[in-house]
């Protein structure tokens, strides 16, 4: 797609399209329209959007069942986008047209939500796309990642040896987190709920997978930790099954919570000591010092090949975008999906 997609409406005014929901439900009520492009205003960036990289909160937004709500009619949607700089706004120093992007994921993705032609963002929810990565990749890889590693290792204080439980394993962010502990010389142990996707998460770095529908967590962890009990839980469901998290750590483990698949409310293991943190990625995305160590790690291990996102399923065109959505509710893949613009 280029610059063309920008088009006049018959009040003279620039126009491009984007995927608005005017209410709550599932992937059809996602709709393509066409939508006013202003220009950006002082500290903002306006970018062409190349590819778009779907995420389990949009989801949970769009049926309003995030942790804030639409405001609709008309919401936008989207965290995650890679694209090429078309113009800035006054003061904006960091970036300048041609510059290739990626969508920070630290704004209310109401608002201003990426999946369009085209976005207007302030300056600080960008950053630079790694030299040489394409747009697929990038938009698969800040969200991702960034909780991975602004969870695990800056938050968590992951290190060498350290053995980690992550669950939903085989989401964007589950992969993302195997491979940042593994370029943390730390040791993932993949939670799954069925065997199906066993030996998926053994091929994408896990040194051990948990079928939690058939297996006990608590008693593989010990049995794989030689009864110590695993050092932290990174945990993107939440719900009741937070406990048993608890109760596989080390005493003086620490638990991180990232997401809330399960909407029941968290209750929380007796095995104290115990340190929980309640993760917000897009708080830690407004720092500009954590997008620039964020950016660096990032950047590093995908040219060295540490990191290399998994991609589920690439869609065509924003048409697709509730295909893509039913694809995701549906929870039957590995990794990321993305849309190409």
């Amino acid at each position: 797609m280029t610059t063309s997609s920008v088009h006049t409406a018959v009040t003279g005014a620039a126009v491009t399209r984007a995927v608005l929901f005017h209410e709550l439900g599932g992937p059809e009520v996602l709709k393509v329209e066409d939508v006013p492009l202003a220009g950006p205003g002082p500290g903002e960036v306006l970018f062409r959007v190349e590819a778009i990289g779907l995420n389990r909160a949009e989801a949970l937004f769009r049926a309003g069942r995030y942790y804030y709500r639409p405001t609709l009619p008309g919401s936008r949607l989207g965290y995650e986008a890679a694209g090429v700089v078309e113009s800035v706004g006054e003061g904006v120093t960091a970036f300048a047209p041609g510059d290739a992007v990626m969508a920070a994921a630290n704004f209310d993705f109401g608002v201003h939500g990426v999946y369009g032609e085209h976005a207007v963002l302030p300056e600080a929810s960008l950053v630079h796309r790694p030299e040489g990565v394409d747009a697929v990749t990038s938009a698969a890889a800040w969200l991702s990642y960034s909780t991975a590693y602004g969870g695990m290792v800056e938050t968590g204080g992951l290190a060498p040896g350290d053995h980690v439980v992550i669950t939903a394993a085989s989401s964007g962010t589950g992969t993302a987190a195997i491979q940042t502990a593994l370029r943390t010389g730390a040791v993932p142990i993949a939670t799954t709920r069925g065997e199906s996707k066993r030996e998926r998460l053994l091929e994408l770095g896990a040194a051990h997978v948990i079928s939690t529908g058939s297996q006990d967590l608590v008693e593989e962890v010990r049995r794989i930790t030689g009864g110590r009990g695993a050092r932290m839980a990174f945990d993107g469901v939440g719900g009741p099954g937070f406990a048993a998290l608890g109760d596989a750590l080390a005493p003086g483990g620490t638990m991180v919570a990232y997401g809330f698949l399960d909407p029941r409310p968290i209750q929380l293991s007796m095995n104290w000591p115990l340190t929980v943190h309640a993760y917000g990625n897009g708080v830690m995305c407004r720092d500009e010092g954590y997008r620039r160590r964020a950016a660096a790690f990032i950047g590093s291990g995908l040219a060295g090949g540490t990191l290399a996102p998994v991609i589920a399923e690439t869609f065509d065109g924003l048409e697709a975008i509730a295909d893509a959505h039913r694809l995701m509710d549906s929870s039957a893949f590995t990794g990321k999906i993305v849309v190409k613009v």
